[in-house]
């Protein structure tokens, strides 16, 4: 079997078509379609049902299409291993992170690492969302808080508190609040992809989940302490957002007995890129820059 025409069914099902898969090679989709073509006529089997919109991928296409995946990942790795032994580092790393974090910390140091590093290439996706890693593509991914998939290999980069804060003036017209039932009846700024949010604090030492409503809700955090610094209302967030603001003044800090215990800022990777060094370079070396940039 091929593994060039491993990884052109590979791109091909990440494609969707083969015009798409194409473009993405270089090549024309009359070559695309014959290999594919030639790869079922081997194993016998098909392996894509075609449709006008889109190809799907049959169950042994997907089947195949996991280890295909694994083996070019490998293959990917067996590469950096021996190139790692020369004077550079090479290849595409592909890294998702959550925005807010992102543009306060890695836009930071990024340009250090690929001063570092001018042969490997950077693909950031700024993105909320815990993404599927193996199914998405991603060779790492910044994770914040508790890891759900134990799949995963995480590295511990950072610490993070979330905090209950508002602006001086917004306190002096609507008061402090002094508990959490208090809490609930004030202008809360919300920070959260669904409608339904919960703001995840402590009440006599034992966690309490708030389910919050409120005028403002946004996907991103930046916004949200912005209009908290505006006086807009009570806001919960993470330091690394509101830091800056709280230095200054334009934000204070209010029911800290409250505050959930702090959470960790992971990177998370699949435990086939474990021992990929471009990996463990960059997880390395955003966690010192992290550290370097908090002390």
């Amino acid at each position: 079997m091929n593994v060039e025409d491993l990884r052109l069914f590979v791109t091909t099902l990440d494609a969707g078509s083969f015009t798409a898969a194409a473009d993405t090679l270089g090549v024309t989709k009359q070559y695309v379609s014959r290999r594919v073509a030639a790869l079922e006529a081997l194993l016998g089997v098909r392996l894509l049902n075609r449709t006008t919109r889109r190809l799907q991928a049959t169950e042994l296409g997907l089947l195949l299409y996991d280890k295909a995946t694994t083996i070019l990942a490998d293959l990917r790795d067996a590469q950096e291993l021996v190139s790692a032994q020369g004077a550079s580092l090479r290849g595409t790393l592909r890294v998702s992170a959550p925005m807010t974090f992102a543009t306060l910390h890695l836009s930071q140091v990024l340009p250090l690492f690929m001063q570092q590093h001018p042969y490997i290439n950077l693909e950031i996706d700024l993105n909320d969302r815990a993404v599927d890693l193996l199914a998405d593509g991603y060779d790492m991914s910044i994770r914040i808080g508790t890891l759900e998939d134990s799949s995963l290999i995480a590295k511990r980069l950072t610490d993070m508190q979330t905090i209950l804060c508002a602006s001086p003036a917004y306190l002096e017209e609507h008061g402090t609040p002094a508990n959490l039932d208090e809490l609930q009846q004030h202008a809360c700024l919300l920070y959260g992809h669904s409608r339904h949010v919960e703001w995840r604090l402590r009440e006599a030492g034992k966690p309490k989940s708030l389910s919050m409503r409120g005028q403002l809700r946004a996907n991103n955090g930046e916004l949200i302490r912005d209009a908290a610094v505006a006086g807009m209302g009570i806001a919960y967030l993470p330091t690394f957002i509101v830091g800056q603001a709280l230095e200054s003044g334009a934000l204070v800090p209010i029911l800290e007995q409250h505050w959930p215990a702090s959470a960790a800022v992971y990177a998370v990777y699949p435990q086939h890129r474990q021992s990929a060094r471009a990996v463990q370079v960059f997880s390395d070396f955003i966690k010192q820059q992290i550290e370097h940039l908090s002390a």
